[in-house]
């Protein structure tokens, strides 16, 4: 299984080198039509590999489809692998469209030029990928030794479901304002927010040179530390579909690609979402649900009940988007068009 992973990797490094060292070799303003233009080619890559994902597991290339998944007890087909990854692809991208929330907030506060964001947000995707990848081989190794794990993993997502669900901040996510005071004080600061660097040298009145952190590194380091925090939801969320460790980590990789052009196509408006953010407790709650009823849900809808909970996911995400459209059209019929705030500086 070895050979899998490491041709995996090898994929997404060369299509992270063509990224950063070719298309987008110069640092430039991501405009919203570039940024959906690249929110669909990533799309389309993470949809297109599971044609990859279902012959891989239907030949049992390098191991794969051979294991039993400790989720539901079967051994995953060539069917129901794809079955497997696109949910779970589904929840990850849902779940990380709060992820923008907390990075808009982060470059508003440090005022990092819009044409040095996506620098930021590439090295931040790349450090999320590899703590991920950590965290994925750590909680499989978990479910495989102790099943009952599972059930830690549910609880965790239906009470953080339920608390999205009560609470009442409607203007998302706090900044994370005592972290960046932590960063301050923890290490030397460089004031110079138009830097495109994350370390410059800086000289005292003494002449004696030292090294400091720009504000495009504090960005950086924030933007890991949010991306820790979400995935305290977004693990247990894919582990609830499958505990098939090549199936978590491929569908956690591209949710997490086309991150950067998501925020891009979607900063400026996502505010006015108002829906959005219940439906992604709501999200959180039936996965977390169906974690717990797995295997009652396998004998009522059979071996591909995971159909059933993309459509539920897929469905609440379209209602919560399409119910707060309505109500926004609601709004500007009665009281005229109100301008909104954006989150980010201007992209």
């Amino acid at each position: 299984m070895i050979t899998a992973w490491l041709a995996f990797v090898a994929l997404i490094v060369v299509l992270l080198a063509l990224d950063l060292g070719v298309f987008h070799r110069r640092p430039h303003v991501v405009s919203v039509r570039e940024a959906l233009g690249w929110s669909a080619v990533w799309i389309a890559l993470g949809l297109a590999f599971s044609g990859v994902v279902y012959v891989a597991y239907d030949r049992h290339w390098a191991g794969l489809g051979t294991a039993v998944d400790a989720v539901d007890g079967t051994v995953n087909t060539g069917i129901t692998a794809v079955e497997k990854y696109l949910t779970g692809y589904v929840v990850e991208k849902s779940l990380s469209i709060d992820n923008i929330f907390v990075i808009a907030m982060i470059f508003s506060s440090l005022a990092i030029p819009a044409v040095h964001q996506h620098r930021v947000l590439f090295w931040g995707v790349l450090g999320a990928l590899v703590m991920r990848g950590g965290m994925i081989v750590v909680g499989a190794a978990l479910i495989a030794r102790f099943h009952w794990i599972l059930w830690v993993f549910a609880a965790i997502l239906i009470v953080t479901g339920l608390r999205m669900l009560v609470a009442r901040h409607a203007d998302g996510p706090p900044a994370p304002g005592l972290l960046l005071h932590v960063l301050r004080r923890l290490f030397p600061v460089a004031d110079d927010a138009e830097s495109d660097r994350f370390l410059v040298r800086r000289s005292s009145a003494a002449g004696v040179g030292g090294w400091a952190l720009t504000p495009l590194a504090l960005a950086l380091l924030l933007v890991e530390g949010a991306d820790l925090v979400f995935a305290v939801d977004s693990i247990p969320a894919i582990f609830a579909i499958t505990a098939d460790p090549f199936l978590v980590f491929t569908s956690n990789v591209f949710a997490m690609l086309g991150l950067r052009s998501l925020f891009f196509a979607l900063a400026g408006i996502v505010r006015s979402f108002r829906y959005l953010k219940p439906a992604l407790a709501l999200v959180l709650v039936v996965v977390g649900t169906k974690m717990l009823a797995a295997e009652q849900l396998r004998h009522l809808l059979g071996d591909h009940f995971n159909l059933g909970l993309l459509a539920v996911v897929a469905g609440i995400i379209a209602g919560g988007i399409g119910l707060s459209i309505r109500a926004d059209r609601r709004e500007k019929g009665a009281w005229g068009n109100v301008p909104t705030t954006p989150l980010a500086t201007e992209a």
